[in-house]
């Protein structure tokens, strides 16, 4: 009966979300959030979703069900083409760079053509049209999705030279876990690091270090770079299994961005959920999950924020490509034993096997696939379309079958701004 009672709710939410998207089509967004799911496909939602129908009702495996994430219910969705320049496999920095600019490259290569000519973002072509920009991720803001949104470089591994262009975009926002850039040539060389902090202060940025931080500066209206710790060093921000309250999250930054960004102008936020794809090449079965649940909160930040601006407001979740090949089901059989994912730190009720002995490594974490039935193919990415999920202004262009290249060129259509692709940056 719960069970029961559980699905009616989620259809009604869905057809409550449904008459939201009812909104006139020709409406210009002037707020638009813009979420990349870093090796995300269909197959690893569909875990996610299946993991959370049965912690909302365990132990009745026999009634196997699907609860809907926030963004699965958003009334349109299609699917893009991920393929790059170069190989039917992406990497991240070319498909970032199809996400970002409209264009193919080659694998390896950052926001420009494969003969190296540079591209524009359309995250510069909104900031011309005067609306405000933040870039925001998990993972080092400097890494090669949020970096196609400002930066260009042959390589994506230059990680000075990309992470100097952060402060020339001019952009009113960023956060994550750092910057790659500032490590120089040796992890121990403070020289790139200061030369860094000096061009971000220079370009009139306040650098907030964590939350607390971020709440005592907030009241400076200016431009800033949140980042997790004391420090600019690139690093990951901890899983979400693995997050102490001190910890950011990507629904902190998207909050904090909203806070900052809405002053009336109209903004654009890009914020990648990129420890997604960072579980998926290991394998992981529960932090693949816990990732996408994460990014979920983060994404009904979003809409709650459009509910309060239905006519104005566009959200677009997709993904840069697919990573891992996950597969529900493993061998024979039609089960799958998603009582044995490892409990977070914060739900001791969920499973006998939890964070405490579930250690991090190829082995280990393959004895969690086999005891879940959950399979893979491989430790890399996958050649698969991905989904788009969009709803409110212009999100009826979203559905369908796209290419990756199509998708900021309708952001920018939906938002009433030209796409010109020979704009330049400065």
């Amino acid at each position: 009966m719960m069970k029961r009672n559980i699905q009616i709710l989620a259809a009604l939410l869905l057809l409550f979300l449904s008459s939201c998207a009812n909104d006139p089509q020709d409406n210009k967004a002037k707020y638009v959030f813009y979420f990349i799911g870093d090796g995300m496909g269909f197959s690893h939602i569909a875990l996610t979703e299946a993991y959370i129908a049965e912690a909302v009702t365990p132990g009745e495996a026999d009634e196997p069900s699907s609860f809907p994430l926030c963004f699965t219910q958003f009334p349109v969705m299609g699917m893009a083409t991920t393929y790059s320049a170069s190989n039917w496999i992406t990497c991240s920095s070319a498909a970032g760079t199809a996400l970002s600019t409209g264009f193919k490259t080659g694998n390896h290569m950052l926001g420009v053509l494969p003969d190296s000519t540079e591209l524009t973002s359309i995250s510069y072509m909104i900031h011309n049209a005067g609306r405000n920009v933040g870039i925001m991720s998990n993972v080092p803001i400097d890494h090669a999705t949020p970096a196609c949104f400002y930066a260009s470089s042959a390589s994506r591994s230059d990680y000075f030279n990309v992470a100097s262009q952060m402060p020339a975009s001019g952009f009113e926002f960023f956060a994550g876990g750092g910057l790659y850039g500032v490590k120089g040539v040796d992890a121990q060389d403070s020289t790139k690091r200061l030369e860094l902090e000096k061009m971000i202060a220079d370009a009139g940025y306040t650098i907030a270090y964590g939350m607390d931080d971020y709440k005592s500066k907030k009241d400076n209206r200016g431009k800033m770079v949140l980042v997790q710790s004391g420090t600019l060093r690139g690093e990951t921000l901890p899983y979400a299994s693995d997050r102490e309250l001190t910890d950011m999250s990507l629904r902190d930054m998207v909050e904090a961005a909203i806070e900052r960004l809405d002053d009336g102008k109209g903004f654009f936020i890009m914020a990648e959920g990129g420890m997604i794809d960072w579980a998926a090449h290991d394998n992981d079965v529960a932090n693949t999950i816990y990732e996408i649940i994460d990014m979920d909160q983060a994404i009904r930040v979003a809409y709650d924020f459009y509910l309060e601006h239905p006519d104005e407001t566009l959200i677009v979740v997709t993904a840069d490509h697919e990573t891992g090949g996950v597969s529900i089901g493993r061998g024979s059989g039609y089960t799958i034993e998603l009582e044995n994912v490892p409990a977070m730190k914060s739900d001791t009720t969920k499973s006998n096997l939890t964070l405490d002995n579930y250690m991090h490594g190829p082995e280990q974490l393959d004895s969690v696939s086999v005891k879940t039935k959950i399979g893979w193919t491989t430790s890399s990415h996958c050649g698969g379309a991905v989904p788009v999920f969009a709803i409110g202004a212009g999100s009826l262009q979203f559905a369908g079958r796209q290419n990756n290249t199509d998708i900021p060129r309708k952001i920018c259509s939906a938002m009433g701004i030209e796409f010109n692709p020979e704009m330049k940056k400065h």
